[in-house]
């Protein structure tokens, strides 16, 4: 069953619209049948297309606590799921020193001794709950291993104290930048979303959106040299984070158009590597791409 936060996709991207995320037909269809048949999302794609702001808006439109996993390469199960207060526990037995350790061992293995890390936060939460799962291609294939479990029945297995299982799924999102392949079975368990750059037209719009008081034409042409940028054979390409920084750069260097000083004195803003930017002085030929039709 869903968690019933959208009762259409026109409303996935009213809502997402309210909150500052300008969402694709695909990415507001995708949410919608995520949310009504309870499954979890993989988002993939580049850095910086707005992969994790997607679950920070759901999250923010739907009224719900944001609980977030970022998958790093060495996390275990004790930093996603959870572990027990070693130190609280060893007070304990303590302060019992006539227990018998049957006696003790009950007591410290309880639910006040129990450090919940993400994933049981958000399978245990009465209340809505978004679980962003972020970058989980950096995670060890162990950790697939227990997301398996987590996210195909919602709970999650604690040797001392049972199985727990959501009694209020979350809304569950897993993002990944494809540095690895994840598994074939962790695919099976979600539905798939890939956002890649947007089209000229969404890219103009978001930037109007997020930097106010920029001009049309300015923004315009921002969004036609990152899309010249793009087509160039680059270390990194400039992703959507970087359009609206060097946009908000622009507006506050004062300058109303783009000319040649101005691009290459602030193109550290979009491209993040030396080769890069010499790659770029060399090859970008502004006054053609801002011709263009």
């Amino acid at each position: 069953m869903g968690t019933g936060f959208f009762t259409s996709v026109d409303d996935v991207s009213a809502k997402l619209a309210g909150a500052g995320y300008l969402a694709s037909t695909a990415v507001a269809t995708t949410v919608f049948l995520a949310d009504r048949l309870g499954k979890p999302l993989l988002v993939e794609g580049p850095a910086g297309v707005g992969k994790t702001e997607l679950a920070k808006a759901v999250a923010q439109v739907s009224g719900s606590r944001l609980v977030r996993l970022q998958c790093y390469e060495g996390i275990d199960e004790a930093r996603a799921l959870y572990e027990w207060n070693h130190a609280k526990q060893l007070l304990r037995i303590t302060a019992g020193r006539d227990e018998t350790w049957e006696q003790a061992r009950t007591d410290i293995f309880g639910e006040e001794f129990l450090l919940r890390r993400p994933l049981l936060t958000a399978i245990s939460s009465d209340e809505p709950t978004v679980l962003l799962i972020d970058e989980t291609d950096k995670a060890d294939m162990e950790v697939e291993g227990l997301l398996l479990e987590v996210l195909g029945d919602f709970q999650v297995t604690v040797p001392e104290l049972g199985t727990i299982t959501a009694t209020r799924a979350p809304f569950a999102v897993l993002t990944s930048n494809a540095t690895r392949e994840l598994s074939e079975a962790l695919r099976r368990r979600c539905l798939f979303l890939h956002i890649g750059f947007p089209d000229e037209d969404l890219e103009r719009d978001i930037v109007r959106l997020k930097v106010p008081g920029i001009d049309a034409a300015l923004a315009d042409s921002v969004v036609r040299v990152i899309a010249a940028l793009r087509a160039m054979d680059l270390r990194k390409l400039p992703s959507v984070a970087e359009t609206v920084d060097w946009a908000r750069t622009l507006l506050a260097l004062g300058a109303s158009t783009l000319d040649e000083q101005v691009v290459r004195e602030s193109l550290g803003v979009v491209l993040k590597h030396q080769d890069d930017i010499a790659k770029a002085g060399a090859g970008l030929k502004l006054e053609q791409v801002l011709d263009a039709s």
